[in-house]
């Protein structure tokens, strides 16, 4: 199933100097999270310190893209403003490397038979303009 997108998505999107590298690595086809150099641990949504040990020393890496779907919702009611096919899956995705993030589930059918939390998911990319690709994930066979 691929998702409508309208004219005016890309347009919407305004990335600010901490989640810039976020949406270029996105478009590169490359999910990146951040990861303290102090501590270790990865995290995600983007921001300038470590939530762990607040050390300033991060950096972007680029994860595997690969996680099991922690939740999930069948949502019936497209988003405002925008062109959607309905119902669409909207879950959180737990990375290998720890982190969560909110996404679609795509590549399944929006049907609570068809989902199960834990199942394994990888990252897949959709443009949805010459700006901006955004993430997913699908189920992994």
């Amino acid at each position: 199933m691929q998702t409508k997108v309208s004219e005016n998505r890309g347009q919407a999107l305004k990335p600010t100097p901490e989640t810039r590298p976020f949406w270029e690595a996105a478009k590169r086809r490359e999910l990146q999270i951040q990861q303290c150099h102090e501590c270790g641990a990865h995290y995600f949504y983007p921001r300038p310190m470590c939530p762990y040990c607040l050390s300033r020393n991060v950096a972007w890496v680029t994860c595997s893209g690969r996680g099991r779907l922690h939740t999930f919702v069948i949502n019936y009611r497209p988003p405002r403003h925008y062109a959607s096919d309905s119902p669409y899956v909207i879950g959180i995705v737990e990375l290998e490397e720890g982190p969560r993030l909110m996404t679609n589930i795509v590549g399944v059918a929006p049907d609570p038979k068809a989902l199960r939390c834990d199942m394994p998911v990888e990252v897949v990319f959709e443009d949805i303009d010459e700006n901006f690709a955004l993430p997913k994930f699908r189920p992994i066979p």
